[in-house]
């Protein structure tokens, strides 16, 4: 596409590459050159954009040297560079990768015609595509990665076998409109997640991953890094980091105050007894809060354009009006309060002597799990019919 300025004749942009940079000298002028020939060599009228987050050596002249356009970063972090440099792209499609020569910068064409085909954010495999002796730990390799892209996948639905690849392309208005925010490693994950849940059409292709040409430490940290990834992942996923822990919570000590409530259980050679019970009791609790937190997180979540607003079977019980849950709560802490002032009761007819210890636990543990979870659910339906469009 041109555009017609007087006598000159301007050629627009189709794909920006941007590349995040601190201290790169060793390694930015090949990932600018074969970036450089790659656009040329596909007939693409490009720019390579240098996001420099501060170098102190000189990757900033390097960048001109090789004709990239510099953008200074000042606030520190992979994810604000990267912002930054997606900012300032002109491109329809923008290219995004490591500095290092890691990735295949001279071979840009499968993420060209993935977006050609439709694509919003296409994904580099570099397990599909190959990666190099050496150019990955093994930590990464066989733990990190597959286990930090099962819980993507698992999350958030999307069929992307290397979450934390970092070559990858996307239409730059999609991506500048997804409001991606995080500036540290963890961009990587929040692109993916916020284009998950927004609907973006996402695609993967086979791309290689080499060993690194610098002499220094990587900018990565794994332990640290790693925890950023997995952090982000559950906080964009209530439904994993609340809901289903709390379900499961709830059902099994639901199960284990209704088996116990009615005398000790034997399996096998184990005996359960009032020390389960108060077990079963305290996971009937805590579970029955993970519910209430993760209808919470989700509506202000859903407010915030964060997430989608919830549906099904959830959402039906999350939109009942205040007043039936406050009935309700209030119903499950007045059995409660019923059955210990009952138990008090029996406790002075007998001149509050001693009681069948075994018998008053059991009505006293069932007693306080109903007061509680009464109290807990008035008190939660309150913030939520605070944060909450719905009622």
């Amino acid at each position: 596409m041109c555009h017609a300025l007087g006598s000159l004749t301007v050629m627009a942009i189709e794909v920006s590459v941007v590349l995040p940079c601190l201290n790169e000298a060793e390694t930015l002028a090949t990932c600018i050159d074969k970036a450089t020939a790659s656009l040329a060599a596909l007939g693409v009228a490009g720019e390579v954009i240098v996001a420099d987050n501060g170098s102190t050596d000189d990757s900033v002249a390097i960048a001109r040297a090789h004709g990239a356009r510099v953008v200074h970063v000042p606030r520190r972090g992979y994810g604000a560079a990267l912002r930054a440099g997606i900012e300032a792209a002109r491109g329809e499609f923008t290219v995004m990768a490591d500095a290092d020569d890691s990735y295949d910068l001279a071979d840009l064409e499968p993420f060209l015609i993935a977006l050609r085909a439709g694509a919003d954010l296409v994904i580099g495999n570099r397990f599909q595509g190959g990666i190099a002796r050496g150019a990955m730990p093994p930590l990464h390799r066989y733990l990190g990665n597959p286990v930090l892209s099962f819980l993507g996948r698992l999350f958030y639905r999307v069929p992307i076998g290397d979450f934390h690849c970092g070559m990858r392309a996307f239409r730059t208005s999609v991506m500048r409109d997804l409001g991606v925010r995080t500036p540290g490693m963890e961009f990587a994950s929040e692109m993916i997640v916020r284009a998950a849940l927004t609907g973006v059409t996402i695609r993967e292709v086979p791309t290689t991953l080499a060993p690194d040409g610098r002499t220094r430490r990587p900018h990565l940290r794994t332990w640290r890094d790693g925890w950023r990834h997995l952090r982000f992942l559950l906080v964009y996923s209530p439904r994993w980091l609340f809901f289903i822990p709390g379900a499961l919570l709830a059902a099994v000590g639901a199960l284990g105050l209704l088996a116990l409530g009615l005398g000790p259980v034997r399996i096998g050679e184990a005996g359960l007894d009032a020390n389960s019970m108060l077990i079963a009791a305290a996971a009937t609790v805590l579970g029955t809060q993970a519910m209430w937190f993760y209808v919470i997180a989700h509506s202000i979540g859903a407010r915030a354009g964060l997430l989608p607003p919830l549906t099904g079977g959830i959402a039906a019980f999350a939109q009942w009006r205040l007043e039936r849950w406050l009935l309700i709560g209030a119903a499950l802490a007045a059995t409660g309060l019923a059955l210990l002032l009952g138990l008090f009761g029996l406790w002075a007819a007998d001149q509050f002597g001693p009681l069948d210890t075994g018998r008053s636990v059991r009505v006293s543990i069932i007693g306080v799990t109903l007061l509680i979870v009464g109290v807990q659910t008035m008190l939660s339906t309150f913030v939520q019919d605070a944060v909450s469009e719905d009622f």
